[in-house]
């Protein structure tokens, strides 16, 4: 895999608050090694290595999208949501950010199910189908429209499990990994200082809480598919 430079800057990242982990009582051991101070009750993380394994993800992610190969990104948290939204639209990747369907991967074959149903929904309604329904029946497929859209909006062109996932807090989105874990599929995590940072193939330490951060981190992954995706074009 080429090493890449991807443009981290550690004063760029000190601004958008990516240093600042969880209070000192709120840790996991494991984490140690990526922080580098105590202050004020909180954790410093260290920002070389967060550039270091962002650097890495970015390089695995250019290498994938250069092949063609799928992403999602799941990010469910409210702080969370509308940053993963907008870089999954950006980059013209599936995500997940309202709430995590227990078995949306590893159930897969319910999973299409359901996206089959919503895009037949999605259709009776654009052909103005609902309208001719009497209200009631009407209204009960409108709220099951809705509810779909909340849940499956950010998957529902996805054909197939993905290639790599790219997750947004590891606590949050905890039964996601573990799902990836049991199919096999590399996921990029980003972890806060209570996170286990040996769960993902790639962990990327960072703040998990502030948007600043969290839309930073994830700018810089999207812009390595963006580039990746513009070389598969050429090269096709």
């Amino acid at each position: 895999m080429t090493r890449r430079y991807w443009n981290i800057r550690l004063e760029e990242m000190m601004e958008a608050g990516v240093h600042f982990g969880h209070g000192t009582r709120k840790w996991n051991p494991k984490m140690a090694p990526y922080i580098s101070a105590k202050r004020k009750g909180i954790h410093i993380l260290n920002l070389t290595k967060t550039a270091r394994f962002l650097s890495e993800a970015c390089d695995l992610i250019f290498d994938a999208a250069s092949r063609g190969k799928q992403f999602l990104i799941v990010g469910t948290k409210n702080k969370a949501a509308d940053s993963v939204a907008w870089a999954a639209i950006r980059a013209r990747c599936h995500y997940v950010n309202k709430k995590w369907l227990g078995g949306m991967l590893t159930n897969w074959s319910t999973t299409e199910t359901r996206l089959y149903k919503f895009r037949d929904l999605r259709m009776e309604q654009k052909t103005g189908k609902f309208n001719r329904l009497p209200k009631r029946d009407e209204a009960m497929l409108k709220r099951q429209l809705s509810r779909l859209q909340t849940y499956l909006g950010g998957i529902k062109y996805m054909t197939g499990l993905p290639d790599i996932v790219i997750i947004v807090d590891q606590h949050e989105e905890y039964t996601a990994l573990r799902e990836c874990i049991t199919l096999g599929i590399p996921t990029i995590c980003l972890i806060d200082t209570n996170c286990d940072p040996d769960l993902a193939d790639i962990s990327i330490p960072a703040n998990d809480d502030a948007i600043s951060s969290i839309r930073l981190i994830l700018n810089k992954l999207v812009f390595a598919i963006c580039e990746g995706r513009s070389s598969y074009i050429r090269n096709s």
